[in-house]
């Protein structure tokens, strides 16, 4: 059974200025925690070093550790944590079926992949637009298939920086909960940062004050 995601005290700086001062917090399967703060707080830097991107101008130091392991010193590719973003980062050169095929793992058989991709779909409410351009979709359309694109993938644990925040307000509610619909029912620990509190589902953590310079 997945143990979740723990940080424990996990400090990040940058040029001599602390970002993130100690933060300690666990994050159960299917549960998702919000971290508030405004642009500078930190957040977006919290999810690269989480995921393993953090720029090396960063310091960084505390464990985070996923299902009982640490992973904070694990590359990028082993710690199979998603992330989902601001913008959709769908392949614009592929179908909707080809970016979601695009996440299921090598060596999955042709017919189980389109099984898994056909699936998703259907979840997602979009079923027959497998042949679709993302450019032809809408921007809840396009929100759907990027979070399914990211659970195709089987992540251990989910980073949402703001994906929300492009959306309309009469889009955002429902494809808000949507996204914590999916990651309930897949079990997935999933860690959110944002700047609107009407994001927040749940327990949240307040990062402080910006810094101006970054």
């Amino acid at each position: 059974m997945s143990e979740g995601l723990i940080l424990s005290d996990v400090t990040l700086a940058v040029a001599g200025i602390t970002l993130i001062d100690r933060l300690s917090l666990s994050v159960a399967p299917g549960e998702v925690i919000s971290l508030m703060g405004p642009s500078g707080s930190g957040k977006s830097s919290l999810i690269a070093y989480l995921c393993g991107a953090l720029d090396r101008q960063f310091q960084a130091s505390g464990t985070v550790t996923l299902d009982g392991v640490c992973i904070d010193r694990w590359p990028i590719e082993r710690r199979r944590v998603g992330v989902l973003f601001q913008d959709d980062m769908l392949f614009a050169h592929m179908t909707v079926g080809e970016n979601l095929a695009f996440a299921v793992a090598r060596g999955v058989g042709r017919a189980e992949r389109q099984a898994r991709v056909a699936q998703a779909l259907a979840e997602a409410e979009l079923t027959g637009f497998t042949n679709r351009s993302p450019a032809t979709l809408s921007g809840g359309q396009r929100a759907r298939v990027a979070l399914m694109r990211a659970m195709l993938a089987e992540p251990r644990a989910l980073l949402l920086d703001e994906p929300f925040a492009r959306l309309d307000p009469s889009l955002r509610l429902r494809i808000r909960d949507f996204t914590f619909a999916m990651i309930a029912a897949r079990g997935v620990p999933a860690l959110l940062v944002t700047h609107d509190a009407q994001d927040v589902p749940g327990q949240m953590l307040d990062l402080g004050q910006p810094n101006p310079r970054f």
